[in-house]
């Protein structure tokens, strides 16, 4: 199965643990994360440290830890924005009058958004894209969810060089619209992969019926995870909730 990208492909104990495992184990983590009130500032150096070592573990290259956090990127400038516009107490803060409740509040999305990002990373750099299909189905998630993301990371690849082949067929016939012409150009040609992109699902839909499709993709996997398995796998989940329950039973 293509789509491949996000995979690092390098042997560790992260990498070999079952997806299923992994999956809650995010689930749990990012529960404990969020559940943890924004005060709590020492709680969310713990679980930074925790996630540090996961990726240590996971022998994950730093750099490609970093450039991923990109995407959070519009997160990052909500939160530098939200000190200027929350209403409240005033503080000082070199010289700027900002909003008390709004530094907090960036604090809040600033941390618990990145804990959860790296964490998303960690599970997208260490578990193909066929063995996460396989432990969401483990997990029993439906039959038709599944099937639906396994076409999506099937076809990506393909529909993505389309776009690729139209924009060098529009460059090689001298395209020269400038960046708002270029922008209609775009959408224009998104138009016209998203028309080609359907008819191509239906000849596909067509072919898999022909083969004796009926609604139901095969199993992708019948490996289960050992009691070992999930215990090494849940082990920071379980540090990280154990961590949210001292913060709300403690009141620090």
């Amino acid at each position: 199965m293509n789509g491949d990208g996000l995979l690092v492909a390098v042997d560790s104990r992260v990498h070999r643990i079952p997806a299923q495992v992994k999956i809650v184990a995010l689930f749990v983590f990012v529960l404990a994360v969020v559940s943890t009130p924004a005060h709590a500032f020492w709680a969310f150096g713990l679980y930074a440290g925790m996630l540090v070592a996961a990726v240590f573990v996971a022998r994950l290259p730093g750099l490609v830890v970093s450039r991923r956090l990109a995407v959070e990127t519009p997160f990052i400038v909500f939160a530098l924005v939200l000190p200027f516009v929350a209403t409240g107490p005033q503080i000082d803060v070199l010289g700027l009058e900002l909003s008390q409740s709004g530094v907090l509040g960036a604090w809040n999305v600033l941390a618990k958004g990145t804990l959860g990002v790296v964490a998303a990373i960690l599970l997208s750099a260490t578990t193909a894209p066929r063995d996460l299909l396989a432990g969401l189905e483990r997990l029993r998630l439906p039959s038709t969810l599944v099937a639906i993301l396994s076409f999506m990371i099937r076809y990506l690849s393909v529909v993505s060089d389309d776009l690729q082949r139209m924009r060098i067929a529009r460059e090689s016939r001298g395209y020269t619209g400038g960046r708002a012409g270029h922008l209609k150009a775009v959408a224009g040609g998104v138009g016209a992969l998203f028309v080609r992109s359907f008819e191509r699902g239906e000849r596909v839909h067509l072919a898999m019926r022909s083969r004796g499709y009926t609604g139901r993709m095969p199993t992708l996997s019948d490996q289960g995870a050992t009691s070992a398995q999930w215990l090494e796998g849940l082990t920071i989940s379980l540090a990280a909730v154990l961590v949210a329950v001292a913060v709300r039973v403690s009141g620090l």
